[in-house]
């Protein structure tokens, strides 16, 4: 019996190399800089926040726990898990839909919103020293068509693009 032949390894180029592993790098080293400041400035984490400004960004201050799933690229179950410290913090709030009582909502609470707000102005300028300040304007377009097509690679449900907005 001759075992099935398989196809020869894709080996990164150079030039590839060196793109992913900048890319590895920022992956790993990014998310822990603005966790260790929003921990430092009120105990959460970076994606406690961004769970919170996303639901802050929609029109009625709150999603159905699929939508902020998607929206936060968490499983359900791990959003499900914050979005009860959230509650315990009473930033957040869930409750059925009133259009269908199978679906979660969740909600920003006034002291939530608040809390984003306090918060905000810090983050950004955090996300502004570690990424932006390095960045011309045509490099944060570069970063934007790039990132969106690795994300259509990674989950094309979670590569659909967000309205803009400014602030919380």
């Amino acid at each position: 019996m001759t075992e099935p032949q398989s196809e020869p390894a894709r080996w990164l180029s150079p030039e590839e190399r060196q793109a992913w592993l900048a890319l590895y790098a920022v992956a790993t080293r990014l998310p822990g800089t603005l966790d260790a400041d929003l921990f430092k400035r009120a105990r959460i984490t970076l994606f406690d926040y961004h769970v919170l400004a996303m639901t802050s960004e929609s029109p009625e201050k709150q999603l159905a726990m699929s939508e902020l799933a998607l929206r936060s690229n968490a499983s359900l179950s791990r959003l499900s898990h914050v979005v009860k410290k959230l509650e315990q913090r009473g930033w957040m709030r869930r409750f059925p839909s009133p259009k269908d009582a199978r679906v979660t909502t969740a909600a920003i609470t006034e002291e939530g919103m608040a809390a984003l707000i306090e918060l905000a102005p810090g983050h950004v300028e955090s996300v502004r020293n570690a990424v932006f300040d390095a960045l011309d304007d045509r490099d944060v377009a570069d970063l934007a068509r790039i990132g969106g097509k690795i994300l259509t690679l990674l989950d094309p449900a979670a590569a659909r693009p967000l309205a803009p907005t400014e602030g919380p």
